[in-house]
């Protein structure tokens, strides 16, 4: 099993409106920094962040499938289908472009979220009507059990069955002292940002403990099944993880690093 730890100095950068909106990004587009720019179906991963008020006017999308989570404050969507709506902290937005569509975003000072991009097989995708939808934080499922939290946003009882891409997408917080274990298979990356806590570790079978700290983001692969376990260090950790296939039967846009 292989494990990375990329710091936010091999994370892209960008910023919206002026610096009002400021965006860490895992997985950037070419130019924009980032040492990894695509895993599997994974295309794109940005978190966030207003300091003031501030917006991104419209602008196209084509193909992609396209969420938002909301982790704190409210933004507000438009788009060319006619929707006006508004995401709050647990809410999850969901385009799916498909011929094309635009939209605009505006956010409150102290809005963060993530937006994620996956790629479907995009011959298909060009063909179907786009679509938006809006997801509430109470439809997601929810566990809490020895100190660990899930919020299952793509997976087993999700309210969200209308992806097209391979994608598991979960929320985790871990209390200081716990352990939260994930099961990899064969063919499938999991990877994960720690947002909130200082930190903590990745722990394998047969390996040494794999430190991360806080805004850190990691990148695991197996060629066996195998269980990662994410144990926090002195106070909660929240990390936002996502599960891809590492290679999928079509053929991927050519994302240039």
């Amino acid at each position: 099993m292989n494990i990375q730890i990329l710091g936010p100095e091999l994370q892209g950068k960008e910023e919206f409106d002026g610096g009002k909106i400021m965006a860490q990004k895992p997985l950037g587009f070419s130019g924009q920094g980032a040492a990894t720019v695509r895993l599997g179906p994974l295309f794109y991963w940005a978190w966030g962040r207003a300091e003031k008020a501030g917006g991104i006017g419209f602008h196209p999308h084509q193909g992609f499938e396209i969420l938002s989570y909301g982790i704190a404050g409210h933004g507000f969507h438009r788009d060319t289908l006619g929707t006006e709506s508004t995401l709050q902290a647990g809410d999850i937005q969901l385009m799916q472009a498909g011929s094309g569509m635009q939209h605009a975003e505006s956010v409150e000072a102290g809005f963060e979220s993530f937006q994620i991009w996956l790629e479907p097989y995009l011959n298909e995708a060009v063909r179907r009507e786009p679509t938006y939808l809006l997801f509430k934080h109470e439809e997601f499922p929810q566990t809490d059990q020895e100190g660990v939290k899930v919020k299952t946003i793509l997976g087993e009882g999700s309210p969200i069955s209308q992806l097209v891409a391979d994608a598991r997408m979960l929320d985790v917080e871990v209390e200081a002292g716990a352990t939260y274990v994930h099961r990899l298979l064969p063919n499938r990356t999991f990877a994960g940002l720690a947002i909130r806590g200082t930190g903590g570790s990745f722990l394998i079978a047969g390996q040494g403990p794999v430190p991360f700290v806080n805004k850190d983001f990691a990148i695991v692969q197996t060629e066996q099944a195998d269980d990662v376990i994410i144990r926090s260090a002195d106070e909660t950790l929240r990390i936002f993880l996502i599960e891809v296939p590492t290679e999928v039967d079509y053929p991927l846009y050519n994302k240039a690093r």
